[in-house]
Protein backbone atom coordinates (compact mmCIF):
# COMPACT_ATOMS: atom_id res chain seq x y z
CA UNK A 1 0.00 0.00 0.00
CA UNK A 2 1.11 3.42 -0.75
CA UNK A 3 1.04 6.53 0.74
CA UNK A 4 -1.79 7.88 -0.75
CA UNK A 5 -3.82 4.33 -0.47
CA UNK A 6 -3.15 5.06 3.26
CA UNK A 7 -4.72 8.91 3.36
CA UNK A 8 -7.55 7.43 1.01
CA UNK A 9 -8.36 5.97 4.00
CA UNK A 10 -7.64 8.62 6.57
CA UNK A 11 -11.77 9.20 7.42
CA UNK A 12 -12.10 5.88 7.14
CA UNK A 13 -9.49 3.89 9.02
CA UNK A 14 -11.64 0.71 10.34
CA UNK A 15 -12.08 0.03 5.86
CA UNK A 16 -8.49 -0.13 5.72
CA UNK A 17 -7.94 -4.52 5.92
CA UNK A 18 -10.78 -4.68 3.50
CA UNK A 19 -8.73 -2.84 1.35
CA UNK A 20 -5.67 -4.32 1.73
CA UNK A 21 -7.34 -8.08 1.83
CA UNK A 22 -8.54 -6.86 -1.55
CA UNK A 23 -5.55 -4.95 -2.99
CA UNK A 24 -4.31 -8.62 -2.08
CA UNK A 25 -5.97 -10.39 -4.15
CA UNK A 26 -6.21 -8.21 -7.21
CA UNK A 27 -2.17 -8.36 -7.07
CA UNK A 28 -2.15 -11.88 -6.96
CA UNK A 29 -3.91 -12.04 -10.00
CA UNK A 30 -2.98 -9.69 -11.80
CA UNK A 31 0.37 -8.22 -10.47
CA UNK A 32 1.17 -5.67 -13.34
CA UNK A 33 -2.06 -4.23 -12.82
CA UNK A 34 -1.57 -0.27 -12.37
CA UNK A 35 -3.63 1.09 -8.86
CA UNK A 36 -4.29 4.79 -9.53
CA UNK A 37 -5.40 6.63 -6.04
CA UNK A 38 -8.17 9.16 -7.09
CA UNK A 39 -10.32 11.83 -4.46
CA UNK A 40 -13.56 9.51 -4.39
CA UNK A 41 -11.61 5.45 -5.98
CA UNK A 42 -8.98 3.95 -6.17
CA UNK A 43 -8.98 2.40 -9.47
CA UNK A 44 -7.17 -0.54 -10.93
CA UNK A 45 -6.11 -0.93 -14.14
CA UNK A 46 -4.64 -3.24 -17.11
CA UNK A 47 -5.19 -1.28 -20.19
CA UNK A 48 -8.53 -0.06 -19.22
CA UNK A 49 -10.00 -0.04 -15.26
CA UNK A 50 -11.76 -3.03 -14.79
CA UNK A 51 -12.33 -2.95 -10.62
CA UNK A 52 -12.84 -0.03 -8.39
CA UNK A 53 -13.20 0.45 -4.32
CA UNK A 54 -14.70 3.82 -3.11
CA UNK A 55 -17.47 4.83 -0.38
CA UNK A 56 -20.38 5.10 -2.77
CA UNK A 57 -23.34 5.97 -1.17
CA UNK A 58 -25.42 2.77 -2.92
CA UNK A 59 -27.19 1.92 0.34
CA UNK A 60 -28.61 3.67 3.02
CA UNK A 61 -26.32 4.53 5.69
CA UNK A 62 -28.04 2.63 8.47
CA UNK A 63 -27.93 -0.40 5.77
CA UNK A 64 -24.03 -0.93 5.38
CA UNK A 65 -21.88 -2.79 7.64
CA UNK A 66 -19.36 -0.88 9.65
CA UNK A 67 -16.59 -0.70 7.98
CA UNK A 68 -17.61 -1.12 4.63
CA UNK A 69 -15.91 -0.33 1.13
CA UNK A 70 -17.73 -0.72 -2.28
CA UNK A 71 -16.28 -2.97 -5.16
CA UNK A 72 -16.73 -1.45 -8.42
CA UNK A 73 -16.84 -4.15 -11.53
CA UNK A 74 -17.49 -3.49 -15.11
CA UNK A 75 -19.33 -6.78 -16.59
CA UNK A 76 -20.82 -7.61 -19.57
CA UNK A 77 -24.23 -8.34 -18.41
CA UNK A 78 -26.15 -7.79 -15.72
CA UNK A 79 -24.97 -9.62 -12.43
CA UNK A 80 -27.46 -11.59 -10.70
CA UNK A 81 -26.97 -11.95 -7.36
CA UNK A 82 -27.99 -10.79 -3.75
CA UNK A 83 -25.03 -9.39 -2.79
CA UNK A 84 -25.16 -6.41 -5.79
CA UNK A 85 -26.39 -3.22 -4.04
CA UNK A 86 -26.73 -1.35 -7.50
CA UNK A 87 -26.54 -2.11 -10.95
CA UNK A 88 -26.77 0.00 -13.82
CA UNK A 89 -26.17 0.08 -17.53
CA UNK A 90 -24.57 3.47 -18.91
CA UNK A 91 -23.71 2.04 -22.04
CA UNK A 92 -25.33 -0.94 -24.14
CA UNK A 93 -23.57 -3.95 -23.55
CA UNK A 94 -21.71 -2.64 -20.34
CA UNK A 95 -22.86 -2.91 -17.15
CA UNK A 96 -21.38 -1.59 -13.65
CA UNK A 97 -22.11 -3.45 -10.44
CA UNK A 98 -21.52 -2.22 -7.12
CA UNK A 99 -20.96 -4.98 -4.00
CA UNK A 100 -20.66 -4.00 -0.58
CA UNK A 101 -18.11 -5.95 1.36
CA UNK A 102 -18.15 -5.88 5.00
CA UNK A 103 -15.89 -8.18 6.19
CA UNK A 104 -12.21 -9.73 4.43
CA UNK A 105 -14.34 -13.27 4.42
CA UNK A 106 -16.00 -11.55 1.62
CA UNK A 107 -13.69 -11.86 -0.73
CA UNK A 108 -14.61 -14.83 -1.78
CA UNK A 109 -13.91 -17.32 -4.73
CA UNK A 110 -17.66 -15.79 -5.86
CA UNK A 111 -16.24 -12.12 -6.22
CA UNK A 112 -12.69 -13.39 -7.57
CA UNK A 113 -14.78 -14.91 -10.36
CA UNK A 114 -16.63 -11.52 -10.53
CA UNK A 115 -13.08 -9.94 -10.72
CA UNK A 116 -11.88 -11.82 -13.62
CA UNK A 117 -14.81 -11.67 -15.72
CA UNK A 118 -14.10 -7.72 -15.07
CA UNK A 119 -10.79 -7.86 -16.11
CA UNK A 120 -11.15 -9.87 -19.43
CA UNK A 121 -13.93 -7.64 -20.31
CA UNK A 122 -12.24 -4.50 -20.11
CA UNK A 123 -9.11 -5.80 -21.45
CA UNK A 124 -11.01 -7.56 -24.30
CA UNK A 125 -13.17 -4.24 -25.38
Amino acid sequence: MNLNSIIFFDKHPDAMPLYEAFEDAVTKLYPDAEIRVQKSQISFYDVHMFACVSFAGVKKKKELPEPYLVVTLGMPYPLESSRVAVKTEPYPGRWTTHIVIGDTGDIDDELICWLKEAHDFAKNK
